[in-house]
């Protein structure tokens, strides 16, 4: 049994304990720590106009995903900050049913478009392709370490 649900602070601590985990191996690699993460993620529950999502299959947690929305001259936008799959859940179709989510879910606030940062050459940048975003050729990311 699937249940997608909206993040709360009554199950945040579930979404930290996977981030850490699943962005600290395989393909990314990361250094979370548990506090970074919390950080994050807490920061993200509570930015105005953010959305979060928690996919739970037989009333474990298999991923979440979550951003905000932001106004724009075109109307309001949805930086999608965060998708994260637990690794032994990958490919298994979790991922895509979180995004369709996400989606009707704007749709119904009159979301026009969603933006989002992946690796390239990765598989997340398959996984967006599959599910049909595409590359923003007006738009590049630039940075500068401090």
């Amino acid at each position: 049994m699937e249940e997608i649900i909206p993040v709360t602070a009554d199950n945040l601590e579930q979404c930290i304990t996977l981030y850490s985990r699943v962005f600290n191996s395989e393909p990314w690699n990361e250094n979370w720590t548990h506090e970074a993460a919390r950080s994050r993620l807490s920061d993200l529950l509570h930015t105005p106009k953010s959305l979060i999502f928690a996919l739970f299959s037989h009333q474990r947690l298999v991923g979440f995903i979550g951003g905000n929305c932001k106004e724009t001259d075109k109307g309001t936008t949805f930086y999608l900050a965060e998708l994260c799959i637990d690794n032994q859940a990958q490919g298994n179709g979790y991922g895509s049913r979180l995004l369709s989510h996400l989606e009707n879910e704007l749709k119904k606030q009159n979301v026009q478009s969603i933006y989002l940062l992946t690796m390239d050459d990765s598989q997340a940048k398959a996984f967006y392709n599959k599910n049909s975003y595409v590359i923003n050729d007006k738009r590049i990311v630039m940075r500068k370490h401090l």
